[in-house]
């Protein structure tokens, strides 16, 4: 039964499935429930045989915290059940399960960019309570309090951080010796890099971005604005900015990318730029740090052992660079029927000191220390990149501003509008959307 009653106000479904549909983060990959490790799960057992539903999508980076709890929490009269799901799945399933008065999972896999609108709508419980009950038996005062602003919403904790992405880029290094080449630190460094590429004759893509036009696209080109110091609504103001300077230099230091990239990259999401940097058809790549491991494995392709890692560029010379953080956490649905203390317990649990030590370097954990610069070949990259990437905005019109530009951002780039049709036709879009706010 629950611990307390509910109020909800339910968000329409179609907007839920668009704003998750822009943050797949790490999907793809699997690691094995074999690896598991083997955590304390102190619930008190409950009287009546109960089944915990978790909805998490399959990737290498968000599996080890699955994982974790399905071993370690099934237990006694507790079942904890995991089906294997895709990303798009997860979408569907997560905006059918909190569309309703009972919902089909107990336990969902959230982000910080989609914590705000179901927040603000009531579909998630504020955490607060049973993290301060539980804080000291497992250890939650390491978590990184940034990573909880991140999973916060006006002033309460609604999803408990279990690891963190942000961008960092890959690159191979035996081609970048051979071209007596360095990691690019500036776009214009980077563009110098591929051109000396494409003259030897090594590739003829030598850059692999994520810009897939329905999703990923809006993600980079704000990421582009973050490293210039503006993003796609003031904050403060609440005043979009798709038509200030530094939009404008953001769209054109995209588009002056094109001429290294494929020219298909507008359909092309993290798991086909890994594919690029598997085939050896691209030489440097910029994608979210739970894409990084899976480069690393003889497993997956014949270079393998011929990958560097760097934090990413900045767009131009100064402290932020081209990257986007994103906070994976677990939340508990308002709509589900179990006990609250007994489900926060398993998420707790999962990302115990332990078992966020387990993760890495297939994750970025949340709790302080987990990841050192000899974790991993990636994790100094990692390490360096969060360090000067923007923390990200938690606010229900986040995504709506999103989903209202993406196609524009899309066509923009493609050139099929110029540059200043493309911002004024965003910032009437971002307009039209702040009004409700």
């Amino acid at each position: 039964m629950r611990n307390r009653p509910r109020n909800r106000v339910l968000l329409g479904a179609a907007a839920i499935a668009a704003s998750m549909a822009l943050v797949g983060c790490g999907a793809g990959s699997r690691t094995g429930a074999e690896t598991a490790t083997q955590v304390a799960c102190d619930f008190e057992n409950p009287a009546q045989p109960t089944t915990v539903n978790v909805l998490a999508y399959n990737s290498s980076a968000v599996d080890p915290f699955t994982n974790t709890m399905v071993k370690s929490c099934t237990r006694d009269n507790v079942t904890v059940k995991h089906d294997p799901i895709d990303f798009a799945g997860q979408v569907q399933k997560t905006t059918a399960t909190l569309a309703g008065d009972k919902g089909t999972y107990d336990i969902i896999e959230t982000y910080g960019f989609i914590i705000g609108p179901n927040a603000d709508a009531g579909k998630l419980q504020p955490l607060d309570e049973l993290f301060a009950k539980h804080s000291e038996k497992y250890k939650l005062d390491q978590i990184e309090p940034s990573m909880r602003e991140g999973m916060s919403y006006d002033g309460k904790l609604y999803g408990l951080p279990m690891q963190a992405q942000m961008f960092v880029m890959a690159y191979r290094k035996d081609v970048f010796d051979k071209n007596g080449l360095t990691a690019p630190t500036t776009f214009a460094e980077m563009k110098d890099a591929a051109k000396k590429i494409q003259d030897a004759g090594d590739m003829k893509y030598p850059i692999a971005l994520p810009w897939l036009a329905t999703g990923d696209i809006s993600t980079q080109y704000q990421a582009a604005l973050n490293s210039l110091g503006t993003d796609f609504v003031d904050p403060e103001t609440k005043e979009p900015q798709f038509d200030s300077p530094e939009s404008k230099k953001a769209l054109d230091e995209m588009i002056s990318l094109l001429p290294y990239m494929d020219p298909q990259v507008t359909t092309f999401d993290q798991p086909k730029v890994q594919q690029q940097m598997y085939n050896g058809t691209a030489a440097i790549a910029i994608m979210f740090s739970g894409r990084m491991n899976d480069l690393t494995l003889q497993t997956n392709s014949q270079y393998y052992d011929k990958f560097a890692f760097a934090a990413p560029p900045a767009v131009e010379e100064g402290d932020s660079l081209f990257s986007r953080l994103s906070i994976d956490g677990w939340s508990l649905p308002e709509n589900t029927q179990l006990d609250s203390d007994l489900l926060f317990q398993m998420i707790a649990a999962s990302v115990s000191e332990e078992a966020s030590k387990s993760a890495v370097p297939a994750a970025y954990p949340a709790r302080k220390g987990a990841v050192t610069p000899d974790s991993s070949p990636y994790a100094q990259a990692a390490i360096d990149s969060i360090a000067k990437t923007e923390a990200p905005v938690t606010a229900p019109y986040v995504p709506d501003v999103s989903n209202a530009v993406i196609s524009l951002v899309a066509q923009t780039i493609l050139g099929k509008l110029s540059v200043e049709e493309g911002q004024a036709q965003m910032q009437a879009a971002a307009e039209k959307v702040m009004a409700k706010y």
